[in-house]
Parts: structure tokens; sequence; C-alpha cells
């Protein structure tokens, strides 16, 4: 997943500020460069290798004066290449090497035009300065903060920063900074809309899925697929095994007692022909790791953490049992096209408000908690659902065809590939089950039942009261949010609030993120 720095000082050496940036090395294992890049400014990079990964590939990249680091991912990058190798030359395969032409050809205006995921740092050596920029939906991860000498530092994860920095900020998706402002270039939340009937974007969705997927494919590193057994990761697998006409890899994940997850995505790889492997986990690992996946999450919130503990194991797992190097994942898609609880909106309008609040606060739920469990184990992410053709067609359609009025919720994805064959009925018409609940109704409720003997009903009212941000509501929350409090002491304010069903609609006023407590649930937990 790589992991990048970038930070302007006059005080601090980069021996230093070193030591904190490798508490990131998992996210790039296979080289790591801080270089001086002129100005008081310094780039580093811990790099895993994806896209050639010969030495040619390392980072900073540099041309002139000017120099550049990336996490990301440059679809296209081939002909954009191909477009610019008269007038420069390139020393590697890396798709990131053609961010420093375009910089040169076209300044910030290029960041609008990027069909990628990407957090850059560049040191621009005609201003001397360092320009930064995240991609739209913000699926690669930036934070940002200031230096006691005034400085400005950039970094792909908050870790990096604790101790240097006294406030850490998340870097805002679609925006870049230059001299001391971020400006916004993209909001894929805010489309103008699109009437297309039911059939014609039922035929655009699978057209732009299956590109988005296809994009994806692109690596020089071992592939591997996440398989919960729902619609979206079984979607993404069926595409991928498609269009590469072989065999691919599936990896799923339950408790030890009562999955609900692994029989379906057992089918779906059997439906595939996929080669499968799926891991167990118990109530005393999931306990142990908790600790861990808070701090390498940086995030208080109880559905990011219950939904986190399997992913980060099965990715653990992937990481220590195989040599595959890239993951595809189906996050991105209940954003688009609802969650159980949007059966409750009560028009197309509050359909479509909520769908925009989710999207761009992705970046401190769904697309966190992939990025996290994913990258710490040394494993790369990638995410066709947050194609960006594909979320901007699906933003901009009238939320009158989204909204679920045909019986079961994601009906146009759905439909899209209904004449595809590409799976069973029973995988495609599948009830809606979030994975913390579908990995196995225990984890939860063994996660609920320690913190409730953690603390005393006087002791919950106590603790919780010290928290002026966001307060702990249940015993769970105040559990997660004191562990959070040890890693990240001060810095609760980088997530904006609980991940929670919209309280205000009928039916949504709940105490718990989890589908289970709706009354819409169903069959969903079958």
């Amino acid at each position: 997943m790589c992991s990048i720095i970038g930070y302007t000082s006059a005080h601090l050496s980069s021996d230093y500020v070193k030591n904190f940036f490798n508490r990131t090395i998992s996210r790039g294992p296979d080289g790591s460069s801080f270089e001086y890049v002129g100005g008081n400014s310094w780039l580093g990079f811990n790099r895993l290798a994806i896209m050639d990964p010969s030495k040619s590939g390392m980072q900073p990249f540099r041309l002139g004066g000017d120099a550049l680091v990336c996490n990301g991912e440059i679809y296209g990058f081939r002909k954009i290449k191909s477009s610019l190798e008269g007038k420069y030359s390139f020393k590697s395969g890396s798709d990131c090497e053609v961010l420093l032409p375009l910089w040169k050809e076209k300044g910030v205006g290029m960041f609008a035009g990027l069909d990628a995921e990407f957090a850059l740092v560049i040191y621009d050596s005609k201003s001397q300065s360092l320009v930064a920029a995240r991609d739209p939906i913000g699926i690669r991860p930036l934070f940002f903060g200031f230096l006691p000498d005034g400085g400005i530092i950039f970094s792909s994860e908050a870790r990096t920063l604790m101790g240097l920095c006294e406030n850490i900020s998340p870097f805002p998706p679609g925006c870049f900074y230059m001299n001391g402002e971020f400006t916004r270039f993209s909001d894929p939340a805010s489309q103008p809309v699109i009437k297309d009937n039911l059939d014609s974007a039922c035929v655009k969705i699978r057209e732009r899925l299956i590109e988005g997927v296809r994009k994806r494919l692109d690596s020089d590193a071992p592939l591997g697929f996440l398989l919960s057994g729902g619609l979206d990761s079984s979607l993404v697998c069926a595409i991928s095994a498609r269009i590469l006409g072989k065999k691919i890899r599936t990896f799923a994940i339950g408790m030890d007692t009562d999955p609900i997850d692994l029989k379906y995505a057992r089918k779906t790889a059997a439906f595939i022909g996929s080669e499968h492997m799926e891991f167990r986990m118990t109530m005393d690992e999931v306990l142990t790791t908790l600790d861990e996946v808070i701090a390498i999450l940086g995030t208080w919130d109880i559905t990011t953490i219950r939904a986190s503990l399997g992913m980060y194991l099965c990715c653990k797992a992937i990481h220590r049992e195989t040599d595959v190097k890239v993951l595809l994942t189906g996050e991105i898609s209940d954003e688009l096209f609802g969650y159980k609880y949007t059966d409750f909106a009560p028009s197309a309008e509050e359909f479509q408000k909520e769908a925009q609040k989710r999207i761009r606060e992705l970046h401190f739920y769904d697309v966190l908690r992939a990025d996290r469990c994913i990258s710490d184990n040394s494993l790369e992410a990638r995410v066709p659902f947050g194609d960006l053709d594909f979320v901007n067609y699906v933003m901009a359609l009238d939320p009158e065809l989204k909204m679920n009025k045909y019986g079961v919720g994601k009906y146009l994805l759905r439909k899209a590939f209904e004449k595809d064959d590409l799976l069973p009925d029973d995988i495609l018409y599948r009830q809606k089950a979030a994975f913390s609940d579908a990995v196995g109704h225990s984890m939860v409720d063994g996660l609920k039942a320690y913190a409730d003997s953690f603390y005393s009903d006087e002791e919950y009212e106590k603790r919780r009261r010290l928290y002026d941000w966001c307060a702990p509501f249940t015993k769970e929350s105040l559990l997660y949010r004191e562990i959070f409090e040890r890693h990240y002491p001060g810095q609760a304010r980088m997530i904006p609030d609980y991940w929670m069903p919209n309280k205000s609609w009928q039916g949504c006023n709940v105490d718990d993120p989890s589908a289970r407590v709706l009354s819409n649930y169903g069959e969903s937990g079958e």
C-alpha cells in the first residue's frame, strides 16, 4: 500500500522525523527512502512494490528540481506515458512516474483529470514549497499537522504524526493544498441528476462496474480477492474470474462457532471455480487483537472497529500463508445503493442526502477500515466500487430509482447482472448482512459482554462523562474510546461522529449501529 511523508521545517532533523515515519514500515516493507528535496523540505517513502518491483520504481521520483512521493494507483498510466514520451524520458514501469511530467504540463489542473486513487506530496522547486493532494473519495489515506516551528507535515497515517504535531487532521478528499490553502477539485457526492430509466441505468451500471474491475486487475504482483459471500464482494470476484479467464484466489473468514458468511462464500467460490481459502477466528483472538486493531485504525467508532476485527485477522492470515500482495474488495457499494437502514428513508431527497453524507465521510469509516486492515499486513487494497466513473454515475442517478421500492435492497445493482450468469440467484439476491454481524453474531455479542464485565454501571457513567467530543453511549463504546485515547491522546476530533443509522428517520432511532437492531433485518443473518 506504501507509506509517504513530506514536511517542511527549518529545525527538525530528518533522523528525528524518520523515527516517527518508521511506525508505518509495514505499509511498505520492500524499500525505504528519506531524502532532502530542497527549501527545508524532505520527502520519505516506504514501498510496497506492486507496479515495476525493480529498484527503478523507488520513490521519490525527481524531474528537474521537483520531487514527488505518491501512494496510489494511476489507471490508464500507459496511455498517459505514451502521450508524454516524446517530451520526457522515463526510467521505470511505475504508474506513479507519470505524475511529475503531468505536474510540469498542467500544474494543479492535473488532479481533476486523474483516474486514480492517490495521496501525494510534491516538492515544487519554483515556489520551494510542498503541494499535497488526495483522491476524490479518500481511498488512499493522508493526514497533516503543523509543526512547532510553523512548518507543515503530511503523512499516510496519523500514528506517524503523534508526538510531532499538537493537532492531527485528515486531509480532505478531492482537495489539494498549495500556498497555505486547501482547494477542492472534485466532489463525487455532488453530481447533476441524470434521468435515465431503470433499464438504461442498469446497462450503464453493469458497464461501469466491469470496467472498474478490469482496471484494477493490472498488477505486477500476485492478486487475491476478499470474498464474504455477500453481493458486493461476490460480484467483484465473479467479474474478475470472467475477465481473467482463469482461477482466482479468494479468501473468507468467520467465527469458529457461528459463521454466517463462510457458507455463502464457499458457494460463490464453487460457482466461479476459485481457489478458495477460509479462516476461523475465536473470541479469544478477537479480544486479544482489539487493542492492536484500534491502534492501527486510529478510530473509536464502534462500527469501524467491529468490522475491522475479522478483516484484519483475515488479511493477517493471507500475508502469513500466501504470496498475495494485492486484494480486491467490495467496499463502497452500500454508500451508493443503500444500507438496510436506508429502506426507512422518508423520501428520495432524504435518501440522496444520506448517500452524499456517506460518500463524503467514507474516509472516516469503511475506507479507513479497509486501508488499515490490509496495509498493516503489507498488502494493497483495490476497490472497484470506488471507481470514479462508477461513483459519479450512480450518485447522479435519480434517487427515486435507487430507493428500495422493489422488495430487496440494491435492486439496480442486482438487476444489472441478472442475465450474466455470474452468480447463483440466492447469492445475487441475498439479503444484506453487515460484515461485523456476518462473521458470526457471537463476535459482537462477545464484545458487548466483555465490555459489560469491564465496567460497573457507576464506573461507566463516571468515565464516559470525561469526554466532551462524541461521548461514549454504551459500555462497548467506552471501552473503545479508552483504548483509542491511550494511543491517540487528545486526537478524538479526527473522527466526526459515530457511524449510525439516521436517527431522525422513523425506525432508525437505535442505540447500536448493527443492522440486527432494525425491524427489517429479516433473513439477513441466516
